[in-house]
């Protein structure tokens, strides 16, 4: 089974992709990258398109709303070693579709088109897509602009199948992946509730799409990716790996951050975590952060 790690702001960076690797995830991809921050060379941007080489095959996803913008951040990503471009059209946070980026684009097809194209002639590598079900209740167009963008030359599409007013609220109806696999012939990615292995074949049994893409099931969980059960002494080792990279491949303001964040969720359901948790965040250095959670692991 095609198991993938799907992109997510502040959490998909070099370590936590890596992890997910060695755990048996497919092609990764990275976290939302603003095409704009990054051809204007703003420097949390260039952070945020740092890569390893073991992550290959890596997609890089672009953030953004300019046809022009965004094809010249993805030349310059496929210039710096992207296996492939991926444009986000499902970021349902306020300030970015403010913008028309995101999941905004859902509800333009026209320029969604455009962008297709714009990107489409900028670059030799493969060019996805990762979509929403629709904007809201009353424009569930998943299928409208999978037929647009496989017109345009597009070479895959991942659907989340929640519209954007439903952020991540109810159950995802997987029928909208359904439709969207029967109207292309394009690979289709599934994506939305998979929280499990046995999800992820439920998932595969119910709309034919060729790979699944975990988000939130695989945080603090990136063992997910094995078909086979994982010890708690391998869990551990994985935990430990994921913190030495963190130290190693972020700047250290950022790293605590990450600390902070994954091994909270790395704490999810041990007797302690409520306790834990306010106390990894108040924590004053890494040191600190690593000894609690050990602790109470």
């Amino acid at each position: 089974m095609d198991l993938r790690l799907a992109p997510m702001a502040g959490v998909t960076n070099a370590p936590f992709r890596l992890i997910a690797r060695e755990c048996g995830a497919g092609p990764l991809t990275s976290e939302e990258i603003d095409g704009r921050a990054l051809i204007e060379g703003n420097e949390r941007t260039r952070v945020l398109a740092q890569y390893l080489s073991e992550e290959h095959p890596i997609a890089f996803q672009l953030l953004g709303g300019d046809p022009d913008v965004l094809a010249e951040a993805a030349r310059r990503l496929e210039a710096a070693g992207a296996d492939a471009i991926d444009l986000n059209m499902g970021c349902p946070v306020p300030k970015i579709v403010a913008k028309g980026q995101g999941a905004a684009l859902m509800r333009d097809p026209l320029r969604a088109a455009v962008i297709f194209r714009t990107v489409r002639k900028a670059i030799g590598v493969p060019f996805t897509i990762k979509i929403r079900g629709g904007w809201d209740d009353r424009t569930v167009n998943a299928v409208e602009i999978a037929q647009t963008a496989e017109s345009e030359g597009i070479d895959g599409i991942t659907v989340h199948p929640r519209t954007r007013s439903q952020r991540h609220t109810g159950r995802a109806p997987w029928e909208i992946i359904a439709s969207v696999v029967d109207a292309v012939r394009i690979p289709v990615v599934g994506n939305g509730d998979v929280g499990s292995q046995e999800d992820a074949a439920a998932m595969t049994r119910a709309t034919g799409c060729a790979a699944v893409m975990i988000g939130r099931g695989a945080l603090g969980a990136p063992w997910i990716f094995r078909a086979e059960s994982v010890s708690r002494d391998e869990r551990a080792r994985i935990i430990r790996r994921h913190v030495e990279l963190i130290e190693a491949h972020l700047p250290e303001r950022l790293a605590l951050a990450q600390l902070r964040k994954h091994l909270a969720w790395y704490s999810t359901g041990q007797p302690l975590a409520t306790r834990l948790r306010p106390a990894l965040f108040q924590a004053p250095n890494a040191a600190a952060i690593q000894a609690l959670f050990w602790e109470a692991w």
